[in-house]
């Protein structure tokens, strides 16, 4: 049976996280490393300014007090017994679309298992407002089993993991799965002031209205059509177009240089 790691970053108690442990249990024996509590927006951050520590809190679940990455890290080469054939991050309660990935603490615990050489994805329920309303774990977890599955029995390609949005309705009413490249979203209006009660200036950065730019093969666009988005995320950021460019505009620039 393969042993799974689940991990995420809204937290060791998180509904999401619970919802996809027990997804997870279906295809393998799953273990949950998480944080001990919130670290969204964390990024690929990784503690080293201070001791971690281990608390299981029961059988196959453990809380770090650090970030995702640290727990994937730490999970990984010193709490299971065995390398996981395959590592889950989420699910998360909100969206990780466009350039949110490169905030997200979900992101890159996913991040992180693929520089490890583990197959890996990322799961998000696209929720769209902080108000209370019904939680669509089950459609979230049902296509983490399909994705989970697929990749146990086919692998994915090298230094590739898959950034999954999930909308936040009943699985009747998802519209099909889309595959999709990264878009790009904005917010207009994210920093705001607030003054403490002896009158001094502080910033708070979040919220906002956010703007995207359209494309039909876009993460953004999918999820605005009511379907899922799998988007194959790359660990290699380079340019090559840009790279085969500025080599060419390079030996321009020095050839003119040593006719003068």
């Amino acid at each position: 049976m393969p042993v799974i790691l689940v991990t995420n970053d809204d937290g060791v108690h998180s509904p999401g996280l619970i919802a996809l442990f027990r997804a997870m249990k279906e295809l393998g024996d799953a273990y949950i490393v998480a944080p001990d509590r919130e670290r969204s927006a964390v990024s690929h951050s990784l503690t080293m300014h201070r001791p971690l520590k281990v608390e299981e809190l029961r059988e196959h679940v453990y809380s770090i007090n650090g970030t995702p990455t640290d727990c994937i890290t730490i999970g990984v080469n010193k709490i299971l017994s065995e390398r996981p054939a395959l590592i889950v991050s989420g699910i998360n309660k909100g969206a990780n679309l466009g350039d949110d990935i490169t905030y997200s603490g979900t992101v890159s615990a996913a991040i992180e298992s693929t520089m490890m050489g583990i197959s890996s994805f990322a799961i998000s329920l696209v929720v769209e407002t902080q108000r209370a309303m019904p939680l669509h774990l089950d459609t979230a977890s049902g296509v983490a089993i399909e994705i989970g599955r697929y990749i146990l029995e086919k692998s994915l390609p090298y230094d590739t993991l898959l950034n999954v949005n999930v909308p936040n309705v009943h699985r009747n009413s998802i519209m099909g799965i889309k595959f999709t490249r990264q878009g790009k979203r904005i917010y207009d209006n994210s920093i705001q002031e607030t003054f403490d009660p002896k009158g001094e200036k502080h910033y708070w950065i979040g919220g906002g209205k956010p703007y995207w730019e359209h494309g039909e093969d876009t993460d953004i666009q999918a999820i605005q059509e009511g379907s899922i988005s799998i988007t194959p995320i790359h660990l290699d950021l380079t340019n090559y177009e840009a790279l085969k460019l500025l080599k060419k505009e390079w030996a321009l620039s020095n050839a003119e240089i040593k006719g003068k």
